[in-house]
């Protein structure tokens, strides 16, 4: 890369889109991923919560060779060959071999993913547009020691010169942010709130063992002083990279999100996620996964080799009210 010479720089926050409620069918693109069904049907056993339930596409990322014209995590972007490639002008402790100094940046943006509205339906474009784009700087910036992300959504029809190449950047702190090339198996689920985010009415009979036992739901009895684990673990919101749904937990309390422009609620757009499972959620291993999760392998559970501050989640929220208004994020 031509360091005396970045290129147009543009700022870190892009155009964005939000997502509707109702997804067609979705053909996987790679290999196949089931997701077990759930342990017990939340709505029947709680029908408070029945009107919660929302749909989420879990993207399930596997090592691959995507191509601009794919659906990836870690891949290759349909970006025009004359279209400036973003940047982060925030600062950055580089080293610059060839001159043996260190220097502020700017750096340019890693693509993260790439999704097809025809992969992803659940998606909900601004007028014109199929693909949306993201990319971040592969460094944690202060304040909140998270990357700078872009979101762009294009016409893949209008692009007929592809970038061949775009600018290199570095490494940053680890290499957590510069994910491996994945194919994906777009797979649709329903999801309800994180146990955090309901409130006390809502929690309160997740924490009633009898209504559990009422219901012969067959939860095992170790979960008998607190059931409401149970829900979160195997019931709730999915682990790993999704579009849509309910937004993961756990860091912190949750936090309502609100558009700059407009003060609408927001809502989740795309988890980037760290692990697909842990020991905590591994109801949630596909069936096509579950020898490779049983098998030790720690590095199983995290196919593109993302780590968001080293082990969370990083969430993407848009405004559902307007494509253009900026989106947020939040390390979760």
């Amino acid at each position: 890369m031509d360091r005396s010479n970045p290129g147009p720089r543009i700022p870190k926050l892009g155009v964005v889109g939000g997502m509707s409620e109702a997804a067609g069918s979705i053909t996987a693109m790679n290999v196949t991923r089931t997701t077990p069904p759930r342990p017990l049907d939340v709505a029947a056993l709680f029908p408070e919560l029945g009107p919660l339930a929302r749909t989420a596409i879990r993207l399930h990322p596997r090592p691959g060779s995507p191509s601009p014209r794919d659906s990836s995590v870690g891949g290759p972007l349909l970006w025009p060959a004359d279209e400036p490639w973003p940047y982060c002008d925030e600062a950055h402790g580089l080293y610059d071999s060839s001159t043996d100094e260190e220097y502020e940046g700017p750096n340019p943006m890693v693509p993260v993913a790439q999704l097809y509205v025809r992969d992803v339906p659940l998606l909900r474009p601004p007028v014109g547009a199929d693909l949306l784009q993201v990319l971040w700087c592969p460094w944690e910036h202060e304040p909140d020691y998270k990357p700078p992300t872009v979101l762009v959504w294009r016409s893949a029809a209008e692009v007929t010169d592809v970038l061949a190449a775009p600018p290199e950047s570095t490494e940053g702190e680890y290499e957590g942010y510069l994910p491996v090339p994945c194919m994906l198996a777009p797979e649709q689920i329903t999801e309800y709130p994180n146990y955090l985010e309901l409130s006390k009415e809502l929690q309160q009979p997740l924490k009633d063992w009898s209504r559990w036992q009422a219901a012969d739901a067959g939860v095992d009895s170790s979960y008998a002083p607190y059931p409401e684990a149970f829900y979160s673990s195997a019931l709730s919101d999915a682990p790993g990279w999704k579009v849509g749904g309910w937004a993961p937990w756990g860091l912190t309390d949750p936090v309502a999100r609100f558009c700059a422009d407009c003060g609408a609620g927001m809502v989740p757009l795309l988890t980037i996620a760290s692990v697909e499972w842990d020991s905590g959620s591994k109801s949630w291993v596909p069936y096509e996964d579950r020898d490779l999760a049983e098998s030790g392998n720690g590095g199983a559970s995290s196919p593109p080799k993302v780590h968001i501050s080293r082990t969370n989640n990083l969430q993407l929220y848009v405004c559902p009210e307007s494509p253009d208004h900026p989106h947020t994020d939040l390390i979760q």
